[in-house]
């Protein structure tokens, strides 16, 4: 019988977790922290794509899970330890993101002011991925300043949570959903 997988290994007991490569590292350590910020990113568009959408939005969103895999791995690893070959990301992953954007756009009323997250559940959890992405994108900007971090992990997450935010448009004209502006009171 083949070694059985463990799900818990108590290397983390003591608040530190493992690299890819091997180095130990404080489970708040800046990497940790960018590459959770991104696995919590990761379950929330499994959540969109368990709602009842389009197969079309479903296929491009596991797309961009498989894609926010390779860049939690990319994250994870030691860059001066990491022997092994790692899945890249390309311009392509962000092409499809732009192409996606623009077909939904042509569908949707163009926007003349903010609009207040909510109005169907579909539309709440795509905002919330959303907001999970800005901040998985932050935390990147600031792993960043500390070490250097692949420049396309930063643009896909930035052209992600526009993605996010116009599938949120788009998934609530699909349901019928009404969109709230928000207007400033002065």
């Amino acid at each position: 019988m083949a070694d059985e997988f463990k799900i818990y290994t108590k290397g983390g007991d003591k608040g530190e977790t493992s690299l890819l490569g091997g180095t130990r590292v404080s489970k708040s350590h800046e990497r940790v922290e960018a590459y959770g910020n991104i696995d919590e990113l990761n379950s929330f568009i499994g959540l969109i794509r368990d709602q009842d959408i389009d197969i079309h939005y479903k296929n491009v969103l596991i797309r961009i899970q498989e894609n926010l895999f390779v860049a939690e791995a990319l994250i994870a690893r030691d860059p001066e330890k990491q022997t092994r070959v790692l899945p890249s990301l390309h311009e392509s992953d962000i092409l499809i993101l732009e192409t996606e954007i623009d077909a939904m756009n042509e569908h949707l009323p163009a926007l003349s002011n903010f609009i207040l997250p909510g109005g169907h559940p579909i539309v709440s959890y795509c905002h919330i991925a959303r907001t999970v992405c800005r901040r998985a994108e932050r935390s990147l900007i600031r792993l960043n300043m500390v070490t250097p971090i692949e420049d396309i992990i930063i643009r896909l997450l930035n052209r992600l949570s526009d993605y996010l935010f116009v599938l949120a448009r788009k998934t609530g004209q699909d349901s019928g959903a009404i969109e709230t502006p928000w207007i400033s009171k002065k």
